[in-house]
């Protein structure tokens, strides 16, 4: 059974996924449309999938894509372990610029729902985290960006992070002009 925690970023869901477990191995639902549309009212069309593996202490992100590539994203770990991170951008937000964190991992079979204007980052908290995205549109170069991870309040809990020159070329969320809009 799916549980949705609103999380206090609005529109914004910590999801628990519904796990199975036999003499087998481990059976996890990601996704059901028709779930995700009756418990929390969230329309999510898949366009895209991937995922990435990260090394601990890595840092990825705060990406997004800007309009009119935005999307929204449901992420969640299925090895490993990440402390996910999400920050509301859309400028007329009771919630802009504020963020909020929760640790998914392979145990808690955990997953965030992302809705569209959020920055998303993590950093991973075991050897080979392995982060997978399901997303509601295609990648677009030029749309793919995003903000700073150190420049809007979130402590991270590490000195020395591994991140790329990409993630650290980003403008921080004081000097990011949102387009984004509730």
């Amino acid at each position: 059974m799916y549980h949705f925690e609103a999380l206090p970023l609005e529109g914004a869901f910590l999801i628990t996924m519904p796990r199975f477990t036999d003499e087998r191995g481990v059976f996890v639902k990601t996704f059901n449309d028709d779930t995700f549309r009756q418990a929390a009212d969230v329309r999510f069309e898949l366009k895209e999938s991937y995922f990435s593996t990260s090394k601990k202490d890595v840092i990825r992100g705060m990406h997004f894509q800007l309009p009119p590539h935005q999307h929204s994203k449901v992420v969640y770990c299925p090895q490993g372990a990440i402390l996910d991170v999400i920050v509301d951008l859309r400028k007329e937000s009771a919630t802009y610029g504020q963020y909020y964190a929760h640790e998914l991992s392979a145990e808690n079979h955990k997953a965030y729902f992302i809705p569209e204007g959020f920055a998303h980052g993590f950093k991973a908290l075991t050897e080979d985290a392995m982060t997978y995205y399901l997303v509601s549109s295609g990648y677009d170069k030029e749309s793919d960006t995003g903000i700073l991870y150190n420049s809007f309040g979130f402590d991270w809990g590490i000195e020395s992070p591994v991140i790329s020159a990409r993630d650290m070329s980003f403008v921080s969320l004081n000097d990011f002009n949102s387009p984004f809009i509730i």
